[in-house]
C-alpha cells in the first residue's frame, strides 16, 4: 500500500520490468563491452543484452503505460525541438519519456539489436559456435567482426549522449531521473 504523502508528492512512472531491464542492461552490456576473454563470458552477456532488448520491444507493446511505445511515439522533428528548447532552459517536461529520452531509447535498442545479431554471426561463423553455428563460414565471421565492433562502439557512444542527457534533462527540470530510474516515481 502506498503512503498516502508519497501519492501527493510522486507519481508512479516506470513499472519494475522498465526499471529491472534498464539495470540488467546496464550491467549485461559493461560486461560483454569490457571483457572479450574469457570468449563465454562475453558471448554470455551478449547473450542476455539479446534476450533483455526482444523483451524491451515485446514490452513497448504489451507493457505499462509509459513503458509502451506508442506512448513516446515523437516525431524526428519533435526531438529535435526537444534538445533545442532543453538548450535553451524552456523545454516542457515529460512525466514519462520526453521526445529526446524516446529518440535514445529507439537508437539504442536498434544499434543493440544490430550488435548483438553481427555478434551472433561472428560467434556462429568465426568460432562455429552458438545459435547460428555452421550458417556462416569463418571467412564470414571474420567479416562481420569489424561491423560487430562499430556497432558496439556506437552503442556506447549512445550511453555516453544517454548519460549526459541524463544530466542535463535532470538539471534542467530538477528533478533526479536516475533516482526515478531506480524507484519508478517522479513528482507530478
Amino acid at each position: 500500500m502506498q503512503n498516502p504523502e508519497v501519492a501527493r508528492r510522486h507519481v508512479y512512472v516506470w513499472d519494475p520490468f522498465v526499471r529491472i531491464f534498464h539495470w540488467s542492461l546496464v550491467i549485461a552490456f559493461t560486461i560483454a563491452y569490457l571483457v572479450e576473454e574469457p570468449l563465454t563470458v562475453h558471448v554470455w552477456a551478449g547473450y542476455v543484452v539479446g534476450i533483455l532488448v526482444v523483451a524491451r520491444v515485446i514490452w513497448g507493446f504489451v507493457g505499462s503505460g509509459h513503458a509502451r511505445f506508442s506512448d513516446f511515439g515523437y516525431s524526428p522533428t519533435e526531438a529535435i525541438n526537444y534538445l533545442r528548447d532543453t538548450i535553451a532552459s524552456n523545454a516542457k517536461r515529460y512525466l514519462g519519456h520526453s521526445p529526446g529520452g524516446a529518440a535514445m531509447v529507439f537508437a539504442l535498442l536498434v544499434c543493440l539489436a544490430a550488435t548483438v545479431v553481427t555478434g551472433l554471426i561472428v560467434y556462429g561463423g568465426e568460432h562455429q559456435a552458438g545459435p547460428l553455428a555452421g550458417m556462416f563460414s569463418k571467412d564470414t565471421g571474420e567479416a562481420v567482426e569489424e561491423a560487430h565492433e562499430i556497432f558496439a562502439n556506437i552503442t556506447l557512444a549512445l550511453v555516453f549522449f544517454h548519460l549526459v542527457g541524463v544530466a542535463f534533462a535532470s538539471f534542467a527540470h530538477r528533478e533526479n531521473l536516475v533516482r526515478a530510474m531506480i524507484t519508478g516515481y517522479k513528482r507530478p
